[in-house]
């Protein structure tokens, strides 16, 4: 008897996890990416003698990708290798406090108790809050769909249902941040957090105080060949399996017939041709595939008119000279951090004081840059596009940039630099496939936003579901996992 057919869209990390899932239930599985190389935007950059990951920088929860392996039956170890991080991040303020967030959380809060009037006691309150957090919404929302009544029928589920009020979805982070720290600098460091899905601390709900549990549980940790090596071991377990990728190759149609009440699925149109399937996965974000994809099928309107997340400016600078005060992850905060977020959200522009992440893999990497040099992934978060005068605000902000690096630093680095390559929310939209250049999707910015998200199947149509950033459970590596993780219990019932 020939085995089911199922066809992935699109070669992100969750179509290609989804492919891996799937295949091991014992279908035949092809992938149809519209870009020349895997990953979405986990990609990679290579520009003169330096390598750039492309996008995500930060790898937490890496037992979502071992999973995979296991479940092939193979030895992740044969195909990904990471280290776990000493250091989580270091921290720079314009009044000259400089921060490093260990990975051992005692010596975390014993730096932030002798530095700052925050003290040990009130980081561990936050920490066995967060932690807490991620106890009442993983097997719920996290590991299930939550558009699935037999996803209610679970115990664990009605215990986290009587919990409900300790998610502390009723104030807003930054409101819940300024009760659990005296120090505001240190709120400013925990609000950060929402950005880590798009999200603004000054609206999202405090429910997102659940993300640091994942680095100071959970570890944060480094791939020992980058962040784009998740891409392509995942990749090369994907194609041992015997799924066929086809790069190059844009789905122009997602073909469905009526059945009655409800209709299913048939296959997919890609250059002319017809591909019969008897299921389909979207890795395609959600609204593209609606857009372009499912033209005559009446689209969620609602859901597609969500607020998108934020997106992102990046600079990859490829700089002469070695840094010591910098580490793998650094930040530098803005002085007027809700200033910034009210750039972003209500005047849709960049703040001329931005917060500036700079992310070095060649601190641990040599071979991501020349001796005696280093590979900077500068960036800042900004509005999602919605027609700005990109070219001057990227010009404004290059020089915002420098100037805020010369002050905290007190390096010239712009003599210094060697080469460069710019990525924006226009291009971000053009290469990955994101509606407005918008980095998560829709973003969390009110109480149950993160709650709503566009499910993991179709009700509409028999066979298609739907994985990625865009839709349940969010945006990232590790959520991004688990949405075809959804998919594949889904599957199974």
């Amino acid at each position: 008897m020939p085995k089911p057919k199922a066809i992935i869209i699109g070669a992100g990390i969750a179509g290609i996890a989804a492919a891996i899932r799937i295949s091991v239930k014992g279908y035949q599985v092809e992938v149809f990416e519209a870009n020349d190389a895997p990953g979405g935007k986990l990609a990679e950059i290579n520009l003169q003698d330096f390598r750039f990951d492309a996008g995500p920088s930060l790898f937490t929860m890496p037992q979502y990708v071992d999973e995979l392996f296991e479940l092939a039956g193979k030895n992740p170890q044969d195909y990904f290798e990471y280290e776990k991080l000493d250091e989580v991040c270091r921290y720079f303020y314009e009044d000259g406090l400089q921060l490093i967030a260990h990975a051992d959380l005692d010596k975390f809060a014993n730096e932030i108790d002798q530095k700052t009037r925050s003290s040990a006691k009130e980081i561990h309150h936050f920490i066995k809050k967060s932690q807490t957090i991620y106890e009442v919404t993983n097997q719920v929302f996290l590991q299930r769909s939550l558009h699935k009544i037999k996803s209610y029928l679970h115990w664990d589920t009605l215990q986290s249902v009587f919990r409900f009020g300790k998610i502390d979805a009723f104030r807003t982070q930054a409101k819940a941040n300024q009760h659990f720290f005296k120090d505001e600098r240190i709120a400013q460091l925990f609000n950060r957090y929402a950005t880590y899905n798009g999200s603004n601390p000054y609206q999202a709900p405090a429910t997102l105080n659940v993300i640091p549990h994942f680095e100071y549980h959970f570890g944060a940790y480094l791939p020992k060949k980058g962040m784009f090596s998740i891409t392509t071991s995942l990749l090369k377990l994907a194609q041992d399996l015997g799924v066929k990728f086809h790069f190059n190759t844009k789905v122009e149609e997602i073909i469905y017939q009526a059945e009655g009440k409800t209709s299913e699925i048939k296959g997919i149109k890609c250059k002319n041709q017809f591909h019969k399937a008897e299921v389909i996965i979207s890795n395609l974000d959600i609204w593209f595939t609606y857009r372009n994809l499912l033209k005559n099928l009446k689209a969620p309107e609602k859901l597609l008119a969500q607020q998108r997340s934020s997106s992102a400016l990046i600079f990859y600078w490829g700089v002469k000279g070695t840094y010591p005060q910098l580490g793998l992850h650094n930040i530098l905060f803005a002085k007027d951090y809700k200033a910034e977020f009210d750039g972003i959200w209500k005047d849709k522009t960049i703040d001329q004081d931005p917060t500036i992440y700079i992310n070095i893999t060649s601190k641990h990497l040599k071979k991501d840059a020349p001796a005696d040099s280093e590979n900077w992934f500068v960036m800042i978060n900004v509005p999602a596009n919605e027609g700005q005068n990109w070219d001057e605000l990227i010009s404004l902000a290059r020089q915002n940039i420098l100037k805020k690096i010369s002050g905290i630093l007190k390096i010239d680095l712009t003599k210094n630099i060697i080469c460069e390559q710019i990525l924006d929310p226009r291009s971000i939209e053009t290469k990955t496939g994101s509606f407005q250049g918008s980095l998560y999707g829709n973003s969390s910015n009110s109480q149950f936003a993160a709650f709503l998200r566009h499910p993991n199947f179709s009700s509409k149509i028999k066979g298609l579901y739907f994985c990625g950033g865009s839709v349940h459970p969010g945006g990232g590596i590790p959520l991004a996992l688990l949405s075809a993780k959804i998919i594949d219990q889904n599957l199974s019932n």
